[in-house]
C-alpha cells in the first residue's frame, strides 16, 4: 500500500523548499512565549560559555599551583572548577524549566487550531483526506515540533556560539594550533549542507507512511467486526506487515544518512584533534609552549567535541520539524468553508426558475395534511425540468410560492471532478411548500443523498441557489443554516459520548431532559431509559455497543430533538423491524406535521409519510406527484416500488 497521493506531496518536489522558510511560519506561534524562550537560550549560551572556562582554569592549575607544588593552590583550582560546573548543571537545569510550560501551551494551541479547522473544513476535503493522515499531524507531527523548539532550536544557537567562542580561546591561545583544528570546517560544512537535502527528502516520506499506517490501524480496529466476520484478519495483518515493512525501510535509510553524516563530523575533527596534539606537544618539547597552554587547548578541543558532533543529530531534528511544519500547514491552507457565498455570478442568473419549468403555489399545510395518505389527486406539482412532465397539472403561482423549500436550476459536481464530465445532478427545480414532506425517490447511485446534502451546505451547488423561505443558503451563516436545517443520515453516527450527549447534540446548549424524552418518543428510542445507566450510558466509540436499529433511531432522535423548521431525513428507518417501523412511522407524522420535510426514501413505507414524491433519474427531477399518482402514471417509479409494494395506510 503506497502512500495516499491526495493527501501527500512528492518527496522529490518538497526537497528543494527551505527549511528555515518553512520552520518561519512557526513564529505566530512562538511569538507569544518569545521572551521565555530567549531567555532560556541566553542561560543555555552562559552554561555552555561556563564549560569554556574549566580550561582555562586547568591551565591556570597547571601552569600555576602544579608547577609550582602549591597544594592549597590545587585544591583552590578544584575548587573553581567544581563550582563551574554546577553552574553549568544549574543553568542547563534552569534552561529546561524555562522552556517546558510554554512549549507545551505552544503545542495544545497547535492541535487546537488544527482540531477548528479540521471542523472548518468542507465535506470534500475530509471524502479526499485519509484520517490516519490527519491523525498523524496532529500527533507525531506536533511532537516533532516541540521537541524541535524544546532541544534543536536552542542549540544550535548555543553550539554555533560555543563553536565560535571555542575557537576563538585557542586561536587566542596558539595560532597555529588553531589552524589545524579550523582544517575539517569546510568539509564538513559540504557535508552538512549534502545531508539536509537529502534527509528532508526521507523524512518527508517516513512521516507520510506513519500517516498511511495510522490510517490502517484506525480503519482495522473501526472495522473489527467486518475482519473477524470475512476471515480477513490475515489478509490486514500481511498488509499491515507490508506498510510497517515499507516504514521500516525508510527509517533505515534515515540511520544510514545519519550514520554516514556523524562519521565525517565524528571523524575529521577527531584527526585534527590528533595532529593538534602531535605538534602541540613537539612546540612543549621544544619550548615554545607550555605545557598549561597544551592542556588548556586539548581541553577546550575536547569539549567543542559535543557541540560539533551533534551538528548531525540537530540537523536531523530541524529537518524532520520542517516536514512536520510543512505537513501541518498543508491542512492548515485549506480554505475552510465559507459562511456566506460572493454575491453575484451564476447564482443571481440562477434565482429565477429556468426556462420550461412549473413552478407550484404555495398550499397551507392544514390542506396539504389533509391529502396526506389519500388516494385523492394532489393538485400541486413542484418545480420540475419541462421534459419531464408531472402527473397532474401545476396551478397557478401564487405571490407565496417562495416560501418553504426550492431549488432554482441546481446543478452539482464534484469539486475534484473534471470540467467536461457530466454533473451528478442537473437542472434541479423542485419546491417544497411550508408545512410540507416531500419524498424523494430514485434509483442506487441516482444522488439522492448528494442532493439531501446540498441543503445543508455539506457540499456546495455548482450553479443555481437553494432558498429556505425564500433565503438563499449561500446567503446565510452556516450555523443559522444549521440551526434552521437537522439532518438524519443512512448511515448513523453516535460518538464517545453518553445516549443523553448524542441525542442533544441536535438541540440548543439549554436543552434538557424533557426535550430529550419528547425526541426518544418520536424516535421509539425508550430502550435508552433501560441501559445501565439509562440516557447517561457511554454507547461507545461509533456507538457499536448498540444494534443498527438502536443507533438509527438514536440518529432519528438527534435529527427531531430541535424541533426543526426544516427536515432532512436519508432513509431513517432502513435498519428498523416491521413494528417498530409502524410506531416510529406514527411519531413521525406527528413531527412532520410542523416542519417542512425532506426524505429520501426507497419504501412505499417511508413513501406515504410524505405529502408528494419527487422521482430522481439521471441527475433531474423527472416526475413529481403523490405516490398513487405516480405509480399510474410513471412507469420508472413503479417499477422502484414493484419489489415492496405494500397496502395503503
Amino acid at each position: 500500500m503506497a502512500t495516499t497521493p491526495v493527501t501527500t506531496k512528492d518527496p522529490e518536489k518538497t526537497g528543494g523548499r527551505s527549511a528555515v522558510r518553512t520552520l518561519l511560519r512557526l513564529w505566530p506561534y512562538v511569538r507569544p512565549v518569545r521572551g521565555r524562550l530567549f531567555t532560556a537560550a541566553l542561560v543555555a549560551v552562559l552554561a555552555s560559555c561556563s564549560g569554556l572556562v574549566i580550561p582555562l582554569v586547568l591551565k591556570w592549575m597547571v601552569d600555576g599551583p602544579v608547577a609550582d607544588r602549591d597544594s592549597a593552590g590545587v585544591w583552590l583550582g578544584a575548587l573553581y572548577l567544581l563550582l563551574f560546573g554546577l553552574a553549568e548543571a544549574l543553568l542547563f537545569g534552569l534552561r529546561r524549566w524555562l522552556v517546558a510550560r510554554p512549549l507545551a501551551g505552544v503545542e495544545a494551541a497547535m492541535r487546537a487550531d488544527l482540531y477548528r479547522h479540521l471542523q472548518r473544513l468542507p465535506v470534500a476535503f475530509h471524502d479526499r483526506w485519509a484520517s490516519g493522515q490527519l491523525l498523524s499531524r496532529g500527533t507525531t507531527d506536533l511532537m516533532l515540533l516541540r521537541m524541535f523548539l524544546a532541544f534543536p532550536l536552542t542549540f544550535l544557537l548555543v553550539n554555533s556560539v560555543t563553536i565560535l567562542a571555542g575557537m576563538a580561546i585557542m586561536l587566542a591561545q596558539e595560532w597555529t594550533l588553531g589552524l589545524v583544528l579550523l582544517a575539517p570546517a569546510l568539509p564538513v560544512m559540504f557535508v552538512c549542507w549534502l545531508f539536509e537535502r537529502r534527509y528532508s527528502k526521507v523524512a518527508r516520506r517516513a512521516q507520510d507512511q506513519v500517516g498511511d499506517l495510522t490510517t490502517v490501524v484506525e480503519e482495522s480496529v473501526l472495522g473489527i467486526r467486518i475482519i473477524k466476520g470475512f476471515g480477513r484478519h490475515r489478509s490486514q495483518a500481511r498488509a499491515f506487515r507490508e506498510l510497517s515493512r515499507t516504514l521500516r525501510g525508510t527509517e533505515l535509510a534515515k540511520a544510514r544518512l545519519l550514520a554516514s553524516i556523524w562519521a565525517v563530523i565524528v571523524t575529521l575533527p577527531e584527526l585534527a584533534i590528533g595532529a593538534a596534539l602531535v605538534l602541540g606537544t613537539v612546540q612543549v618539547a621544544d619550548g615554545h609552549l607550555s605545557a598549561g597552554t597544551l592542556v588548556a587547548f586539548l581541553s577546550t578541543a575536547l569539549a567543542l567535541r559535543w557541540p560539533v558532533d551533534s551538528i548531525g543529530f540537530l540537523l536531523a531534528m530541524s529537518q524532520e520539524a520542517a516536514t512536520a511544519t510543512e505537513r501541518y500547514f498543508e491542512v492548515m491552507d485549506e480554505k475552510p468553508e465559507t459562511q456566506t457565498a460572493p454575491a453575484g455570478g451564476t447564482r443571481a442568473a440562477a434565482s429565477a426558475p429556468a426556462a420550461g419549468t412549473r413552478t407550484a403555489a404555495t398550499a397551507p399545510a392544514v390542506g396539504m395534511r389533509a391529502a396526506r395518505g389519500g388516494t385523492g389527486g394532489h393538485s400541486g406539482t413542484s418545480q420540475a425540468p419541462s421534459c419531464a412532465p408531472t402527473p397532474t397539472p401545476a396551478p397557478t403561482p401564487g405571490a407565496g410560492s417562495t416560501g418553504g423549500l426550492q431549488f432554482h436550476n441546481v446543478r452539482f459536481r464534484y469539486p475534484d471532478a473534471p470540467e467536461d464530465t457530466p454533473p451528478i445532478l442537473d437542472r434541479i427545480d423542485l419546491h417544497i411548500r411550508p408545512g410540507e414532506s416531500m419524498a424523494l425517490v430514485g434509483a442506487t447511485g441516482t444522488g439522492k443523498t448528494t442532493l439531501t446534502a446540498l441543503v445543508p451546505r455539506l457540499h456546495e451547488v455548482t450553479s443555481g441557489r437553494i432558498t429556505l423561505d425564500g433565503e438563499d443558503i449561500t446567503e446565510m451563516p452556516r450555523e443559522e443554516l444549521r440551526t434552521r436545517v437537522a439532518v438524519a443520515f443512512e448511515e448513523p453516527t453516535l460518538f464517545s459520548a453518553s445516549v443523553g450527549e448524542n441525542v442533544l447534540m441536535g438541540a440548543e446548549d439549554d436543552a434538557g431532559q424533557p426535550e430529550l424524552d419528547r425526541a426518544l418518543t418520536v424516535a421509539q428510542a425508550e430502550f435508552a431509559h433501560a441501559l445501565p445507566q439509562g440516557t447517561d450510558t457511554q454507547v461507545g466509540e461509533q456507538g457499536l455497543s448498540l444494534s443498527g436499529g438502536q443507533r438509527q433511531r438514536l440518529a432519528l432522535a438527534r435529527a427531531v430533538v430541535g424541533s426543526p423548521r426544516f427536515l432532512v431525513l436519508d432513509d431513517p428507518l432502513s435498519a428498523l423491524d416491521v413494528h417498530t417501523e409502524a410506531a416510529v412511522e406514527a411519531a413521525l407524522r406527528r413531527v412532520l406535521a410542523d416542519t417542512t420535510a425532506l426524505i429520501v426514501a426507497h419504501r412505499p413505507s417511508t413513501v406515504l409519510l410524505a405529502d408528494r414524491v419527487a422521482l430522481l433519474s439521471g441527475g433531474r427531477i423527472t416526475a413529481v406527484g403523490t405516490h398513487h399518482e405516480l405509480l399510474r402514471t410513471n412507469a420508472e417509479y413503479a417499477h422502484l416500488m414493484s419489489g415492496t409494494e405494500e397496502d395503503d395506510r
